[in-house]
């Protein structure tokens, strides 16, 4: 028997006593798989085996990689186990055929993406989505996404962002589900479930959960920065989803830049190995994120050897664009810093999700050029994406009804994103067909036929500092035009449309690149010059709707004070004029609900519904008490909470029902509300479910969302709505970091929000 036929044996029978020690039973296809990535392995060269782990850019996208002459010698010299950042049937295919029919070993590539929030076509950013609180909605974007991103032959997306945030001055607050692990945790579930189904079909894809871990919590909100914070928080308020989506069968993780306990996340074994592979289970393989290796010599931790090493010997299988894996695992394997083993398990990795999508069978399963014409932007995904991007709006205030408006009359469209198609998007937009989304002018003017009465002006720019402006605008969107005007010059001209108009519609807020990576900020209000532009409207006595465009909850006070309708739209994406005229008319009731908090200002941050008590509580409904948890110049309260959002129509709830008030352990009880639509509109409502722990072995939050469903109601019509609570939805890591219930008394609310609620309680035994 030679050498590579005695380590073919050696390494099924490691399988199966892998197999045995956790007894569980190796299918038939999992051992054919097995066998044939054995095979494989034996007959690869270290160095080989080293390049299944580099993933290089193809430049399409960013910048600062290796020529594509470069790339493709590595790929024929077996150096490339995957590429991303190129996109397109016809370009894919010929990378594709370098990998399988000039490389020694013919082993096809990964090609991954950034389809954060649709390809073609667009949806609402992330945390938009997120207020839809539909995951039959959410799933169905990750499915159009997958659909379109694998007609243009890519087959892995570095989504779905999971990274939990409660600091709206972090940009990429704009990419994730908001503050709360319940529903993040649900969301990721349904985008892991969207992308990849069952990872067969040729418009399945491998998912890629981020930021793996703790992303979102960098100080000062501050992107990259350094985040500390006791494991008992990791594990009950920030791990959550990252588990769910692991849970759901996510294919692949990316690490995240920042630290953890004083470790890179890129070096760290105990959450690689220690957490996601041994606590949770995890599978697939994990990559690092843009250069996160050679990071990791800034950040303090060695040369470029010795962080690699480190990487790998922490459960990182694959190095995106920094190679250091490539130019240093086999001098660190000839020093014995890292082991044969630990190459041989990162690689093995890699092949397996290759073997899972198909791609051994089919190299060119994703290189069908006749899927894109049919099924890449079509009417049916623009419908998708209309109908799931109205769900996502947030009606934060209309006083006096002025929504719906009426489609008589003329209507004053006024402000920088009025007639703007490059800002419909929102960031990380990296396929979208800039110069095709429906602008908010041109879907009023689909509303209301060719006889309507629209009178436009610009009103402002975004910034009122030109430099300052390209800094925010530029960067992600060259196409860009500031109007030459002065600000007065702009007042002056909307303010004389708005003298015509029987209403004012103003577009106001942040452009696309305000959030995103790289975008955080230290002001979260509306920027000055658009304000100055909404006072000046304010003063004309004419009834204004703001149509709020944001990326992140923003400090709106006096907005809220003087404004009478505010429809936060987020960013909706390729069919954001038409998704906005529809709530605008009435066409679409809005129901989305705030997975965020809505600060009054940026001094409350960081804010959330889901905060301890402290041993010195402010009561409810008051401002200030001497030695007291608050402070001398606001209030505790948020402007907008946690699950806040209005619709044309009025919801009552009844008091609650509990089909007993004590819950034995292993047992279930049932709390019920009848849900009425008091008004005059058809409408959907998200009924909120909520607890407390009174007392525990460690302090419990005042409020845990713990379920929610999004019900639709006729005017006049009611519903019983009923929540099962079980021994389960109790349970928390406590100080041990054991996942327990802990017998006590227990509050529960059910209502609209996290502050407007019904309130019971009930005792666990």
């Amino acid at each position: 028997m030679n050498r590579a036929n005695i380590l073919v044996v050696f390494l099924t029978i490691l399988a199966l006593n892998t197999s045995a020690q956790t007894k569980k039973p190796v299918s038939a296809e999992e051992a054919k798989m097995n066998t044939f990535i054995n095979n494989l392995l034996a007959k690869m060269t270290v160095d080989e085996k080293i390049g299944q782990l580099n993933l290089p850019s193809s430049g399409d996208i960013t910048t600062g990689q290796a020529n594509s002459s470069d790339i493709a010698k590595k790929i024929k010299d077996g150096q490339v186990g995957g590429l991303f950042n190129i996109k397109g049937v016809e370009k894919i295919k010929a990378v594709q055929k370098v990998a399988v029919e000039n490389s020694r070993m013919k082993i096809p590539l990964l090609f991954g993406m950034d389809v954060i929030h649709g390809y073609n076509t667009v949806f609402p950013i992330p945390l938009g989505m997120s207020c839809t609180w539909d995951m039959a909605a959410v799933q169905k974007s990750a499915r159009v996404a997958a659909i379109e991103a694998s007609a243009s032959g890519i087959n892995w997306t570095f989504s779905p962002m999971v990274d939990i945030s409660r600091d709206p001055r972090w940009g990429r607050i704009s990419e994730g589900s908001g503050e709360d692990a319940y529903l993040g945790s649900q969301i990721a579930k349904a985008m892991v479930r969207g992308y990849q189904g069952k990872l067969q079909a040729n418009n399945e894809i491998l998912a890629c959960v981020k930021h793996y871990a703790l992303y979102g919590a960098a100080e000062g909100g501050r992107d990259y920065n350094t985040t500390d914070m006791s494991k008992v928080r990791m594990y009950n308020e920030y791990l959550p989803p990252y588990k769910a989506a692991v849970d759901a069968g996510a294919a692949s993780i990316m690490a995240s830049f920042n630290e953890v306990d004083g470790i890179p996340a890129t070096g760290s074994k105990w959450l690689m190995t220690e957490v996601l592979r041994n606590q949770w289970g995890f599978k697939g393989f994990v990559v690092t994120d843009y250069t996160g290796i050679p990071e990791m010599i800034a950040h303090g931790m060695g040369d470029l050897q010795t962080v690699s090493a480190l990487a790998l010997n922490a459960g990182v299988d694959m190095d995106m664009v920094g190679e250091g894996f490539l130019g240093t695992l086999k001098k660190s394997l000839s020093e014995k810093k890292v082991t044969l083993q630990q190459i041989d398990n990162a690689c093995r990795l890699i092949l397996q999700a290759k073997y899972k999508l198909g791609l051994f069978a089919d190299p060119y399963k994703f290189c069908d050029a006749q899927r894109a014409e049919k099924e890449v932007f079509s009417p049916e995904n623009r419908q998708i994406a209309r109908e799931v991007s109205a769900e996502s709006f947030v009606l934060l205030k209309n006083d006096n009804n002025i929504l719906p408006l009426k489609k008589t009359g003329t209507i004053a469209l006024i402000g920088p994103l009025a007639d703007n198609t490059a800002n419909m998007y929102g960031t990380w937009s990296v396929a979208a067909l800039f110069d095709k989304s429906v602008t908010v002018l041109q879907g009023l003017k689909n509303a209301l036929g060719n006889d309507a009465k629209i009178l436009t002006a610009h009103g402002s720019n975004f910034l009122a500092d030109s430099a300052m402006e390209h800094r925010y605008v530029n960067i992600h969107n060259p196409t860009y035009v500031r109007d030459p005007r002065s600000e007065a010059d702009l007042i002056k001209e909307a303010l004389k449309v708005a003298e015509k108009s029987d209403v004012i519609v103003a577009t106001i807020g942040e452009g696309s690149e305000f959030t995103g990576e790289s975008s955080s900020v230290t002001d979260i209000q509306i920027p000055e010059t658009q304000k100055n532009l909404l006072k000046a409207l304010a003063k004309t006595g004419k009834p204004i709707v703001l149509v709020l465009f944001t990326g992140r909850p923003l400090a709106l006070k006096w907005e809220n004070e003087n404004i009478p309708a505010i429809l936060n739209v987020w960013f909706p994406g390729s069919e954001a004029g038409n998704s906005i005229a529809d709530v605008l008319f009435g066409n679409v009731n809005p129901s989305g609900k705030l997975s965020t908090t809505f600060p009054q200002n940026v001094g409350q941050v960081p804010l959330y519904y889901a905060h301890k008590n402290t041993g010195r509580p402010l009561a409810d409904g008051k401002w200030f008490e001497k030695f007291r948890s608050n402070y001398l110049d606001v209030s505790n309260d948020p402007l907008f909470p946690f699950g806040y959002g209005l619709s044309y129509t009025s919801f009552s709830y009844s008091d609650i029902k509990l089909s007993s008030n004590t819950l034995t352990k292993g047992k279930s009880i049932t709390a019920s509300v009848t849900l009425t639509n008091t008004g005059k509109y058809d409408g959907k409502e998200v009924v909120q479910l909520y607890t407390r722990d009174l007392v525990g072995s460690i302090t419990r939050p005042v409020k845990e969302l713990k379920g929610f469903q999004k019900i639709s109601l006729k005017a006049g019509e009611s519903k019983q709505i009923s929540f099962t609570i079980s021994e389960n939805d109790l349970k928390f890591y406590n100080s041990d970091l054991k996942f327990v219930a802990e017998p006590g008394d227990f509050k529960l609310f059910i209502g609209t929000n996290s502050r407007d609620v019904k309130e019971t309680s009930f005792t666990l035994k």
